[in-house]
């Protein structure tokens, strides 16, 4: 299994999840996604395609030849993508709070529409990230989090803040979210568009927290005809932006149950039947 994070995290966002999947006798593997914590801050490819021949060498880097791939926010973006340009790489989907890119790309999807607009604009959110030692972070994760919980605590925020300070870390992060805008009028947004109207053939679990602060649970399920697979879709009531860190227990339940039943996966059900059921 391969875990990949999301903004603005690195591989340590999936702490409560490896030991036990690993338990429970999966390989678990965590990554930092291209420019963020210990990976390399390269100038260009932030773009769906090249993440997705990232994650497809590094699966066959670690010696095997699929993965079940667990994305949370841009890293479920990430997988949604692999799914379609490297399927061979793909065994089953998990995407985190990270509706199908399609679905993303609807205008009003994310409720932060305001500062996905901030991040297109050149160097001033990187100085902002970077400013106060990083408390535009910690702030990030608390409105995007469920209101009152406690997540963020003091442990994760000031790894997050630290992991993110490391220049160019902001400049690179904010390249995923500024491709994600600007190519809509360019041919390889175009592009990537076409592809990702392929059906995704693996099965999708999808995961929301009701309480999210980023983007809008009501509005993220998959529409059948984007996959082939079987798709279930869980909504979290008490978890907002972050379910995996803040309803660890209640996350990791979920998804070794849905591990076991991949092995009845071809069972006679349509694509896109699995109902969407809420969890708290």
């Amino acid at each position: 299994m391969l875990f990949l994070h999301g903004f603005p995290e690195f591989w340590w966002a999936w702490r409560h999840q490896l030991p036990v999947v690993a338990a429970a006798g999966y390989r678990a593997v965590a990554m930092d996604l291209r420019g963020y914590g210990a990976s390399d801050k390269t100038p260009r490819g932030y773009d769906p395609f090249t993440v997705s021949a990232d994650i497809s060498g590094v699966i066959r880097s670690l010696g095997a030849t699929d993965a079940v791939v667990v994305g949370h926010g841009w890293g479920g973006f990430v997988a949604w993508s692999a799914a379609v340009l490297a399927p061979k790489q793909v065994r089953a989907l998990a995407a985190v709070s990270a509706p199908h890119p399609l679905q993303l790309m609807r205008s009003g999807q994310p409720r932060s529409v305001a500062q996905v607009g901030w991040f297109q604009l050149p160097i001033l959110p990187e100085r902002r990230l970077l400013a106060h030692d990083g408390i535009h972070i910690e702030q990030l994760l608390r409105a995007w989090s469920a209101p009152g919980g406690t997540f963020p605590d003091a442990e994760a925020s000031r790894r997050y803040r630290a992991a993110l300070q490391v220049w160019p870390a902001p400049h690179c992060a904010l390249e995923y979210h500024r491709w994600f805008v600007r190519s809509r009028l360019r041919a390889d947004g175009r592009r990537y568009s076409a592809h990702m109207r392929t059906p995704v053939a693996v099965p999708v679990l999808q995961v929301h927290g009701a309480l999210d602060g980023a983007i809008n649970p009501a509005s993220s399920t998959t529409p059948a005809g984007l996959v082939d697979g079987r798709l279930q879709h869980e909504v979290l009531t008490t978890a907002g932006h972050f379910p995996h860190e803040e309803t660890p227990e209640l996350f990791n339940q979920l998804l070794l149950d849905w591990l076991k039943s991949l092995g009845d996966s071809d069972r006679p059900d349509g694509p896109g039947d699995g109902p969407t059921r809420s969890r708290s």
